[in-house]
């Protein structure tokens, strides 16, 4: 997989190879989308045809399609090109329904918020 970075110097030339390609564009949100490269500007604003957000969670993940999908480049981060012949997961990891990955994110995201709560109580606490 290779890289380029929206603050490339040559972003028009670097993107130019990827186009009608299959990329993975990470946001900052850290959203990841996966589609084929149809156009792009010296900003970094790409379109993705046949788009899908591939969510992650633990060893689960799920690919929700968006279809066409205009992409602000203030918004990305990363984009790299797919390597077609290799497998984009490791075998461990298991597809899931979209209401299956709705539910775990909602777990994690409920996990994190109880771990950063706990860690708030317990501050007054002076172990050293």
């Amino acid at each position: 997989m290779s890289w380029a970075s929206p603050e490339d110097i040559s972003l028009s030339t670097s993107l130019a190879t990827y186009l009608d390609k299959k990329i993975l564009v990470l946001l900052r949100d850290n959203r990841k989308l996966l589609g084929l490269l149809r156009s792009f500007d010296q900003f970094a604003n790409v379109v993705l045809e046949g788009a899908c957000e591939r969510i992650i969670v633990g060893d689960l993940y799920c690919d929700i399609p968006l279809g066409l999908y205009v992409i602000r480049g203030e918004n990305v981060v990363l984009i790299g090109e797919l390597d077609l012949e290799k497998e984009e997961l490791p075998p461990h990891m298991t597809h899931v329904s979209t209401e299956e990955i709705k539910r775990a994110q909602k777990a994690e995201k409920d996990a994190t918020v109880l771990k950063g709560s706990m860690r708030k109580r317990m501050e007054f606490l002076d172990f050293d």
